[in-house]
């Protein structure tokens, strides 16, 4: 069976990731498995040059099928931040928490239609250090004004949908997984690996 490299060491998002991609004739395999991985810098300007740079040069360091996404919060009203600084809003070695907080209070004085935001993801598959597949989705939302609901990570109890009056939070896995940027982008890939595999 091939083997595939998720390109990450967030636990969260290489278990998400690997139920994306479960009927996926490929072993998920993760980056701790291996030693002496290269320090990947992710000073890109957008998410998909980061997504790039990384499956890149970790296909390139296992010589291996290497997957790799960048994603992040993209709020109109503050001029695209936290964009692909997203995980690191609230400063290094912040947490989701922090991060949510600080969007929150930069928001406090900011009306429900003026609250408009969307997650973007860029899902980049590399073999050898060369680019075989790009693929970009969004999902579009408005940021609540308090964290709501348990499920999910990240921006997820702030992110809310419209359609249901709920966040990712509160809406949890089946819904999430219909609609998320990244599951789209994911559900893509996955018929990409499924004829390239």
């Amino acid at each position: 069976m091939t083997e595939l490299v998720i390109a990450t060491k967030n636990p969260k998002k290489l278990h998400e990731l690997q139920r994306y991609l479960k009927a996926v004739r490929a072993k998920c395999v993760s980056l701790k498995e291996f030693t002496g991985v290269p320090r990947i810098v992710e000073n890109g300007r957008t998410f998909k040059e980061n997504a790039v740079k990384k499956a890149v040069i970790i296909s390139r360091f296992t010589k291996m099928l290497a997957l790799a996404d960048d994603s992040g919060l993209v709020v109109k009203a503050i001029g695209g931040e936290p964009g692909v600084r997203s995980s690191r809003f609230a400063g290094p070695g912040k947490s989701d928490k922090a991060n949510n907080r600080k969007l929150l209070d930069l928001l406090k004085d900011v009306p429900l239609n003026k609250r408009q935001a969307k997650f973007a993801c860029a899902v980049v598959i590399a073999y050898n250090g060369h680019v075989v597949k790009i693929i970009e989705e969004e999902c579009i939302g408005l940021i609540a004004f308090e964290a709501r609901g348990k499920y999910g990570f990240g921006y997820d109890p702030i992110f809310l949908i419209p359609k249901y009056k709920k966040t990712f939070g509160e809406l949890g896995l089946k819904v999430k997984d219909r609609m998320s940027h990244r599951s789209k982008a994911m559900a893509r890939a996955r018929n990409f690996l499924r004829s390239y595999l």
